[in-house]
C-alpha cells in the first residue's frame, strides 16, 4: 500500500506508517529453552474526534478494508476505560502483549491520565497515542486547545510526562522513527515497562512523507531477563543458612517471569514459607504446604503471625507497598534483614538491603535452589507454619458458612462465588472493599486465577480490566491454551464510576460475568472513615438533608443498576434478599459460567450488608489522624493511632 517513491521508500501518512509499523512488531520471550513469539500490538482502540479521525482514524479504516488482520481496531466507549482493557490484557498475557489507543485532543487525551498513572504504577505496558494540537500552528488556538501565557509550546499532553515511563512528541514525519523505536523499548522492558505515550499532532498525522522500508518490516523485541550475579547469590545464601526465621515475600515479579514452579520447587526445597503481595497472588496454590497466603494490611494472620518474628526476609518480584509491609510495621525483629530479588534495581534496593540481587526472579531462584543444596529451616518454624495455617483455614471457613439475613456479609458472597467457578476461571477486582477481602479469603487455583489491580486502586478498573483479560483469555483458547470463564466482582460505587465498557462487550458479544454487590454506598471508606473517628461521613448513598446539608441521614436513594445494567443490552440475574440468597447466588454463577461463550455479557446483582466485615488480618495500615479535634471519636482513634506508631519501624529506603 501506498506510491513507491525513492528506492526502498513507500509514500505514507504518518498515521498509515504508524498503523503499519504496529502491525509488524514482535515480542519473543525464552523460559526454560522454550521461544515464545507474540505480536506486541495485536489491536488499536480508538474513539475519534476531530484530532485523529482524519489520521489514525483514516489510517485504521484503510488498512481494515485492504486486510482486516493487518490492525484490528476495537470500539471502545471512554478513553481510560480503553486503557484499562489494554492493562488488562497486558497482565493476563504477563506482559508480552498490549493494545495501542488512539484518541482525539483535549478531552479525549485527558482521558487517559488516570490509565496512564495507572499502567506505570503498575508496571504494566501500554502504548498511549493521543492526538495533539496543530504543530504548524496555522489554525491558532484551535477547539480544546490549552493556551498557557508562560509556555506556547505547552499542550493537554505535556501532563502524560510525570505519569509515563516514556514520552515523545512527533512534530516532524522524520521523528516518527526515533520515537516509536525508543517507544518500544521501554514497552518490552520489564524493569521500565508502563505507559508509552506518544503525542501526535493532528496535522502531523495526516502529512505524507516517504518511509524507509527497513522501518515497516517485522521487528523483534527480546524480553530481556537477566541473570543473577554469582557473587550475590553467594552472599544471599551465607544470609539464608544463618538465619532462623527466613520468610518469602513473592510479589507480581515472580508471575511475569513465570516463576512459579520455581518459587514452589524453591520453598519445597529449604521448607522458607511464603507470603504473597496482591498482585503475587498465584505464585502458589492457596493449599500448598508453604503457602501462607496473603501478607501484610489485607493479610492472612498467618503470613502475619510469621512475618512478625522474621529476621530474613526474601522479597522477590515485590515493590514492597505500604500495604505489603502493613506501613513498615509488619517486621518486628530488631535484627531482621532485607534480600531482594528484582528485576528492578529501585526495587532491589528498598528498605536498606546490603543485599540485592538485580535479576530475573527465575533465573535467581534456579541458581538459589542450587547454591542452598542441603539447607532447611527448623522444625520449630515448620510446626508454627502449619499451625497458623490451620489457624487461617478455619476463619475463612467461617465466614464463607456463616449465614446472615435477609442481607449477607461480603464474606459470604465471596465464598458462593469461589464455589461456582472452575480451578482456571480469572477473578477480576480493583478498588473498595473487596480486594482486601479477596487477598485474604479467595482461594487460588491457578497462577491467572487472579487479577486485582491495586498499585492504583482505580475506581472502575473492573469492569474494563476484566473485558481486557477476557480478551486475553479467548486469544489464548484460541491457542489451545486453558478455557476460562472471567468473573468481575465489583461494588455499586466502582460500578458506577465507569460501567461503559458493557456496551462494548455488548457490541461484540463477550461473556463477561459481573457479580454487582449493592451496598448504597462506599464501604471501605465507610469503615475506615469509622475506624478513623470520621464516622462514615460523605460514604453513604443517600440524599440530600438540606437542614443539616447531610448525605448520613437522608432516604436511600431509589437506584436500580440492575435495571441500569439491562438498558446496556446486558442480560440479568437479580438476586432478591432473604435465606436463599448465597444458594441462588452459587447457582446464578454457575448458569452464567454454562451460557454461551458468545452471548455477551451477564451481571449478577446481590445486595449485602456493608457493616459486616471480613475476618482481621491483625494488620496496620497508617492513615494518619486528626492530632486535634472537637470529635470525640476523633480523638480515640487518635490514640488508636499513636499505640500503631509505636509499632513503626524506620527502615530505609
Amino acid at each position: 500500500m501506498g506510491t513507491r517513491t525513492a528506492p526502498g521508500t513507500r509514500r505514507l501518512t504518518v498515521a498509515q506508517a504508524v498503523v503499519e509499523y504496529l502491525s509488524k512488531q514482535y515480542t519473543v520471550d525464552s523460559i526454560g529453552g522454550q521461544d515464545y513469539r507474540e505480536r506486541l500490538i495485536p489491536g488499536t482502540f480508538g474513539i475519534f474526534g476531530h484530532g485523529n479521525v482524519a489520521g489514525v482514524g483514516q489510517a485504521l479504516k484503510q488498512y481494515q478494508q485492504l486486510d482486516p488482520t493487518i490492525m484490528p481496531y476495537y470500539q471502545g466507549r471512554n478513553e481510560q476505560a480503553q486503557a484499562h482493557q489494554a492493562v488488562g490484557y497486558a497482565r493476563h498475557t504477563r506482559r508480552r502483549q498490549t493494545f495501542a489507543i488512539s484518541t482525539s485532543i483535549g478531552p479525549g487525551s485527558s482521558n487517559l491520565l488516570t490509565g496512564a498513572a495507572l499502567a506505570t504504577t503498575n508496571r504494566l505496558p501500554v502504548l498511549l497515542l493521543p492526538s495533539d494540537t496543530f504543530a504548524t500552528r496555522a489554525a491558532d488556538p484551535v477547539l480544546q486547545q490549552l493556551e498557557q501565557p508562560h509556555g506556547y509550546d505547552i499542550t493537554v499532553n505535556d501532563a502524560f510526562r510525570p505519569l509515563s515511563k516514556f514520552f515523545d512528541r512527533v512534530t516532524r514525519p522524520e521523528q516518527l522513527f526515533s520515537a516509536f523505536h525508543h517507544g518500544l523499548r521501554v514497552l518490552t522492558d520489564p524493569a521500565e515497562t508502563g505507559a508509552v505515550t506518544i503525542s501526535l499532532p493532528q496535522d502531523v498525522q495526516a502529512e505524507a512523507f516517504d518511509v524507509p522500508e527497513e522501518f515497516l518490516a517485522e521487528r523483534e523485541w527480546r524480553i530481556r531477563r537477566p541473570d543473577a550475579d554469582d557473587e550475590d547469590i553467594r552472599r544471599a545464601a551465607e544470609a539464608i543458612r544463618a538465619a532462623k526465621r527466613p520468610l518469602i515475600i513473592a510479589g507480581g515479579g515472580v508471575l511475569y517471569a513465570y516463576a512459579n514452579e520455581e518459587l514452589a520447587k524453591f520453598a519445597e526445597l529449604t521448607g522458607i514459607p511464603v507470603g504473597n503481595t496482591q498482585a503475587g497472588v498465584g505464585v502458589l496454590p492457596w493449599d500448598h504446604k508453604f503457602s501462607l497466603g496473603a501478607i501484610g494490611s489485607t493479610g492472612t494472620t498467618a503470613a502475619n503471625a510469621i512475618a512478625a518474628d522474621a529476621d530474613l526476609i526474601i522479597g522477590i518480584g515485590t515493590r514492597y507497598e505500604d500495604f505489603t509491609t502493613a506501613s513498615r510495621t509488619a517486621f518486628q525483629n530488631p535484627d531482621v534483614q532485607f534480600i531482594n530479588i528484582n528485576v528492578a534495581a529501585i526495587d532491589a534496593y528498598k528498605h536498606g538491603t546490603s543485599l540485592p540481587i538485580v535479576a530475573d526472579a527465575r533465573k535467581a531462584l534456579v541458581k538459589l535452589s542450587q547454591a542452598l543444596g542441603g539447607y532447611r529451616i527448623g522444625a520449630d518454624l515448620e510446626q508454627q507454619i502449619a499451625a497458623e495455617k490451620t489457624r487461617w483455614d478455619a476463619t475463612v471457613d467461617e465466614a464463607f458458612n456463616t449465614r446472615f439475613t435477609p442481607l449477607p456479609a461480603q464474606n459470604e458472597i465471596i465464598g458462593a462465588t469461589h464455589r461456582a467457578m472452575d480451578a482456571a476461571d480469572v477473578v477480576i477486582c480493583a478498588a473498595g472493599s473487596l480486594p482486601g477481602d479477596l487477598h485474604k479469603m479467595w482461594r487460588v487455583r491457578d497462577p491467572f486465577g487472579y487479577h486485582v489491580e491495586y498499585a492504583y486502586s482505580c475506581m472502575g478498573y473492573e469492569i474494563p480490566g476484566g473485558l481486557g483479560v477476557k480478551r486475553a483469555a479467548l486469544a489464548e483458547a484460541a491457542k489451545g491454551g486453558a478455557q476460562r470463564d472471567v468473573v468481575v466482582m465489583v461494588g455499586d460505587g466502582s460500578y458506577l464510576m465507569m460501567h461503559t465498557e458493557l456496551v462494548t462487550a455488548v457490541a461484540e458479544r463477550i461473556k463477561l460475568i459481573v457479580v454487582l454487590i449493592q451496598n448504597h454506598g462506599y464501604a471501605s471508606i465507610g469503615s475506615l472513615s469509622e475506624s478513623l473517628g470520621s464516622q462514615r461521613f460523605g460514604t453513604q448513598y443517600r440524599a440530600l438533608d438540606e437542614e443539616h446539608h447531610s448525605f448520613d441521614d437522608g432516604d436511600r436513594l431509589p437506584v436500580d443498576l440492575a435495571l441500569n445494567a439491562e438498558s446496556l443490552g446486558v442480560k440479568v440475574i437479580r438476586i432478591e434478599p432473604g435465606e436463599k440468597v448465597i444458594a441462588e447466588l452459587e447457582q446464578a454463577v454457575r448458569d452464567a459460567k454454562a451460557a454461551p461463550e458468545r452471548g455477551g455479557p451477564i451481571l449478577i446483582h446481590v445486595e449485602s450488608d456493608p457493616l459486616l466485615d471480613a475476618p482481621s488480618s491483625e494488620s496496620w495500615w497508617d492513615v494518619p489522624v486528626s492530632q486535634v479535634s472537637e470529635l470525640d471519636s476523633t480523638k480515640q482513634a487518635f490514640q488508636t493511632y499513636i499505640d500503631h506508631k509505636s509499632h513503626q519501624r524506620k527502615l530505609l529506603g
